[in-house]
């Protein structure tokens, strides 16, 4: 996270009008005055001879000027060339070759001469050149036949162009000449490799000339190498040899310089150029160069290494960067300098240039005219074009060498005067004119303007203003107080306010008044101070993998009343918002990063008069990119050394090189694992084995991954040996009752260590120390045949290829194949252990009946029937396993009560043998399994209703059901009950003894010996009872706060009225209220409205009752015409409980003798009527 400072804010409103604090005061062009160069070509100009030839001269003045032009120091008469023309309102010449006409014809040095009636300025002597492209000469260049190991330089002597062409070496193939620090190209084009090796010979090499104007390339003829050497090329072991040279025969020498000659020499640069210094060195190994200066340390700001460095390069050269520089070239066997005596001349250069000069009538004034150079100019004045001397002589004038005195000037004095400093090294010619001007002051600027300016800024008021003779300039705040000058404020010579630091009670009106002697002017701003913009909260540098989302904030405070604008910046240009970025007001943020979101961002906070800027970086963490330029060498009979260049790891470290290999004999293709590195080596030594060609390459690993695979190196094939091992997981089965198949694994390629590998197998029966039978066999298998059942084998596998035998195999014990057992077990015996298990007990069969290796004892038993008569069992066949050489096992999980039979056979490794004698056993009773399905329905707030089926494995004579249940509300449990019920019920109603409390029911079948596995289940909470329940239980104390206790009271209150008024209108009509016949009527069974008087709350049937309407928090409530006191009835059990919930069924239960004896007046008050539903 950084703060960047922001760039120089430059804006209009700041300034009155752009001039530079000591620049020269501009004469408004109203006004009279001499002519002013104000463009004009360079001073060597080189046109291109395709195009029209353009002079440019450009000049002001009042009255406009006129021009003309000077050629090689002579007028040019442009009348009389039809191709030549000059510019409306302009002195550029145009030369027109549409018509014809040679370019070349019309070079030369060409002046422009602008003239009114006040003076002459002149432009500077263009030079005027034609590019040339010349074609390169035709040649025939033999073959260049060279030793190996010595020097070379084919020259390019291109063409002489203007301006010089790019010289560039290529192949006659447009390829590329790969340059290094032993082959490259010289500053003068010429191609020098300072040893010639046998590959150079592989292309040809052909210099080309690119061609500034024209955009041509030409090519020489190419030249062709023939290099004589002492060694075959294609030997690669003396390719990758560590010392190249000394293996391949070539003698090591000395470096020796071949650009430039001998050991000295020396150079001129002028002032403000490049200073280039070469130096280009034979020998063997190719020489290091190094560069020193004498008495110093290299300009560190200003040099640079070029070219390998055989080139040092000074930029902006001083007188300061003069002296003796030497370059060392050095090699093992040595080393040699070359000394180089740098001169700095200089071209002359302004120190004091000329300026303007604006007088009042009888004013005194000067001119100076000083520059420098090496060797030192001389200055010449001019004025109007002609030499000072030869002009008329004017008394007020005084020449004192480079400066010139005005005394007492008057309107006559008016003129151009022009200084020409000159060297051999080049001129500088400068105008400057003296205009004598009797003008009252006059703003140059547009009045009453409004500048913005913001708040601890350093802000500068221009007033551009112009009189003569020149008037002084004043400020004032507000239109009053003293001057503004000093402390907070600073006045320029040329009238520029500055305010150092803007604070708010800098707000205001400023005033600036030009006074001379002819009289004044004024001008007025109107300075506003306004809030910076500031990023409070930058982005912060972050390290992301890739696939992640990144989110960059960037929070801003403005003035409220500029307009803000929040963009980004990635590496310093503008951010591509695309659809894995979403750009928000504070913040941006990337999804999916990639490798190419890495870099710098910058949010740039801007509005119109200042900017704020904040920069974070962003690095991803990716896989690491592919090592590269893999190289062999140290190539030993098994070994040799690898060497990669890392590739960029991808801001995370890599941990480790994984080097597989390739071969092309056994696996052409297939990469395998060959050994694994620190990620902090880039060399390693492979242990190899013989008779491989061996390919590798390199992957690198990172945190995040791998890399892809780098290129393969070349091949290297190690010479061949006989087998150092012999073929593992040697095996000898049967896989008929009258063979024997021996089977190895095959031994890889680097194992095989010669051409046609191939097995020798033997084998012969053991103990009986007959002699070894054996086969060659050229693959992984072989079958003994005829062999006796289960007899033991020695077996021997040994490995062998051209070159030998591998070392002496070991012996292996295999067996030919098995056949089926021919006893079974006797005096099988059955014990029963419980109702789900049972002991077996059996005699051993004899080995040679076994005819193989025992694997196990093996039980089949089946269930036969059930004792209870009317289940159903099935009689698939089960297996019980005892491994091994054993007497005895238990077989369980069988099922109680039932009828079992038991057969066993014995097993190898050809299968079963045949069946022992078939028992019978029988199991007792245990225990059931769970009642199954098991069913809680609550049809309302006053029973629960239970339902089950019974036990799918009853496991015996069922006796009865046994059920526990407990009521809990919350975390508060109540007494557990038991219930006892006969095997044949299968239903059970409970009266729940609370409507808020829910049950916990367990349930389990009983026989005699026992209670089996229990179910349990717990009652509903139905839909409208949650919420209160929670709330009766935690807020008893605030249900009078409860929304639906207060709804409840104001419709009871409502109902009171309406039979209150309802009453009173009886009365008065003499009539009764019938309220007993209402009360004593009971709801029957067939009442549509209630039906049975009850709601099943079961899953399947938990929907709105039918005339229902859901609320909006969820429950279920009754349509306000169903809402009548003849459905909720008023007997004692249909009361309300404290939450507005029902106590019992909706049915009316009212006692009679109860009914009976209320029949007195109140009980046909509507009053207490409705009392009784309370």
């Amino acid at each position: 996270m950084a703060r960047q400072q922001p760039s120089p804010w430059v804006h209009t409103a700041f300034l009155f009008c752009l001039l530079s604090l000591s620049g020269a005061i501009e004469i408004p062009m109203d006004l009279s005055q001499p002519p002013t160069i104000t463009k004009q070509s360079v001073k060597d100009h080189i046109v291109d001879p395709r195009d029209n030839i353009l002079i440019e001269c450009e000049a002001k003045g009042n009255p406009a000027p006129s021009f003309h032009w000077t050629r090689n120091s002579r007028f040019f008469n442009i009348a009389k060339d039809p191709r030549v023309s000059m510019r409306r309102r302009s002195g550029t010449l145009v030369i027109d070759f549409r018509s014809g006409g040679r370019p070349e014809e019309y070079e030369g040095e060409y002046q422009c001469f602008a003239r009114n009636k006040f003076g002459t300025a002149l432009s500077n002597r263009i030079r005027l050149q034609v590019s040339k492209s010349p074609l390169w000469p035709k040649e025939n260049l033999d073959p260049v036949v060279v030793q190996e190991g010595a020097p070379l330089t084919l020259q390019c002597n291109p063409p002489p162009g203007l301006p010089s062409p790019v010289i560039f070496w290529m192949s006659s193939s447009m390829e590329p000449i790969t340059q290094d620090k032993r082959v490259s190209q010289g500053h003068n084009g010429d191609l020098y490799f300072s040893n010639v090796m046998l590959q150079d010979m592989q292309t040809d090499y052909s210099c080309n000339a690119r061609f500034h104007f024209t955009h041509t390339i030409q090519q020489k003829n190419p030249f062709n190498l023939k290099v004589l050497t002492n060694h075959p090329y294609n030997d690669s072991s003396l390719r990758n040899h560590p010392d190249m040279y000394s293996a391949r025969g070539v003698a090591e020498r000395t470096p020796s310089f071949m650009y430039p000659q001998g050991t000295a020499s020396s150079q001129m640069v002028l002032r403000g150029m490049d200073l280039l210094l070469e130096c280009i060195a034979s020998g063997v190994p190719t020489p290091d160069i190094a560069w020193y200066k004498k008495g110093g340390d290299l300009p560190s700001d200003k040099a640079k290494f070029e070219n390998f460095n055989k080139a040092l390069r000074i930029t902006n050269v001083s007188e300061e960067d003069s002296g003796e520089y030497f370059c060392l070239a050095s090699n093992k066997m040595g080393s040699i300098r070359h000394t180089i005596s740098v001169r700095v001349k200089a071209a002359p250069y302004w120190l004091d240039e000329p300026k303007n000069l604006i007088l009042a009538p009888g004013e005194d004034g000067r001119l100076v005219c000083r520059a420098n150079g090496n060797p030192k100019p001389t200055v010449q004045w001019m004025v109007n074009g002609e030499p000072l001397q030869s002009a008329p002589p004017n008394p007020n004038r005084e020449v004192a060498g480079d400066t010139i005195i005005f005394r007492d000037t008057q309107i006559s004095s008016r003129a151009v005067y022009q200084c020409n400093t000159s060297n051999e090294h080049g001129y500088l010619l400068a105008n400057a004119f003296v205009s004598v001007l009797d003008v009252p002051p006059r703003m140059l600027s547009p009045r009453n303007q409004l500048i913005r300016v913001i708040l601890y800024n350093r802000t500068r008021l221009d007033c551009p203003f112009f009189g003569s003779p020149i008037p002084t300039l004043r400020w004032f705040k507000n239109g009053q107080g003293s001057n503004l000058d000093g402390g907070n404020y600073h006045v320029y010579e040329n009238g520029s306010l500055e305010i150092k630091m803007i604070r708010k009670e800098d707000q205001g009106i400023y005033t600036c008044v030009a006074t001379n002697i002819l009289g004044k002017a004024e001008n007025q701003v109107r300075l506003e101070v306004k809030d910076p913009t500031r990023i409070y909260r930058m982005p912060e540098d972050q390290v992301a993998k890739r696939g992640t989302t990144v989110q960059l904030e960037c929070r801003v405070k403005h003035d409220p009343s500029l307009k803000l604008t929040v963009s980004w910046l990635k590496d310093d240009e503008p951010l591509y918002i695309g659809n894995r970025m979403k750009k928000e007001e504070d913040s941006l943020t990337i999804f999916g990063v990639a490798e190419r979101d890495q870099g710098s961002y910058m949010c740039v906070a801007s509005t119109e008069l200042d900017q704020d800027l904040a920069k974070a970086y962003l690095t991803v963490l990716g896989r690491p990119e592919r090592p590269r330029d893999l190289e062999l060498t140290d190539l030993a009979e098994r070994s040799v050394r690898l060497t990669w260049i890392p590739g960029d790891d991808n801001n995370s470290p890599i941990t480790d090189y994984v080097v597989q290999f390739e071969e092309d004999q056994f696996q052409p293709g297939v990469w395998h694992d060959h050994s694994k590195f620190p990620g902090s080596v880039n060399s390693a030594v492979l242990q190899l084995s013989p008779y491989v060609n061996y390919q590798f390459r390199v992957i690198a690993i990172n945190e995040v991954g791998s890399s892809h695979p780098s290129l393969p190196s070349e091949r290297y094939r190690t010479s061949g040996a006989p087998p150092e091992s012999n073929p593992s997981d040697v095996k000898g089965e049967g896989t008929r009752k009258n063979n024997m198949e021996i089977t190895w694994t095959p031994m890889n390629a680097t194992s095989a260590f010669g051409p046609n590998l191939r097995y020798i197998v033997k084998w012969r029966r053991r103990e009986t120390r007959e002699t070894w039978n054996n086969v060659t066999v050229w693959g992984s298998r072989y079958v003994v045949g005829q062999t006796p059942v289960y007899v033991p084998y020695e077996i021997r596998v040994q490995a062998e290829n051209d070159f030998g035998k591998g070392p002496e195999p070991g012996t292996v014990i295999g067996y030919s194949g098995e056949d089926y057992p021919r006893a079974a077990p006797t005096d099988v015996k059955i014990r029963v252990l419980n109702s789900t298990a049972i002991s077996l007990q059996w005699n051993r069969v004899y080995p040679d009946t076994v005819q193989g290796q025992l694997r196990e004892y093996r039980a089949y038993y089946w269930r036969e029937s059930s004792l209870l008569k009317s289940l159903w069992v099935s009689q698939k066949r089960q297996q019980a396993s005892f491994p091994g050489d054993r007497l005895r096992g238990v077989v369980s999980r069988l099922f109680p009560y039932s009828n079992y039979k038991l057969e066993m056979v014995v097993v190898n490794g050809r299968g079963d043998g045949p069946r022992s004698e078939t028992k019978a056993f029988t199991t007792p009773e245990g225990v059931p399994s769970a009642p199954r399905r098991f069913r809680v329905r609550q049809p309302n707030l006053e029973t629960i209703n239970l339902e089950w089926d019974h036990p799918e494995h009853p496991n015996g004579i069922l006796t009865g059901y046994t059920l526990k249940y407990v009521a809990f509300n919350g975390t508060k449990v109540g007494k557990q009950i038991v219930e006892n019920f006969s095997p044949n019920q299968t239903k059970f109603t409970m009266q729940r003894a609370d409507p808020v409390s829910r049950y916990r029911f367990s349930l389990s079948a009983r026989t005699q010996v026992g209670s089996g596995e229990a179910v349990t289940e717990e009652s509903p909470a139905p839909p409208n009872e949650a919420a209160p329940t929670a709330a009766y239980t935690n807020n008893q104390a605030d249900i009078a706060t409860q929304g639906w206790f207060i709804g409840l009271m104001c419709a009871v209150a409502l109902l009171v009225l309406i039979l209150l008024i309802v009453c009173f209108i009886k009365r008065s009509r003499g009539g009764k209220y019938p309220v007993r016949e209402k009360k004593d009527v009971p709801l029957g069974p067939e009442d549509p409205k209630e039906e049975d008087g009850s709601f099943d709350y079961s899953d399947e049937d938990n929907k709105p009752l039918q005339g229902s309407q859901t609320s909006l928090d969820g429950t279920i409530k009754q349509q306000e015409s169903d809402d009548s006191l003849v459905d909720y009835g008023e007997g004692g059990e249909g009361q309300f409980n404290e939450d507005g919930s029902f106590i019992g069924q909706y049915t009316v239960k009212k006692d009679k003798e109860e009914t009976e004896g209320n029949e007195s007046s109140e009980a046909t008050s509507p009053v207490n009527a409705i009392y009784s539903l309370a």
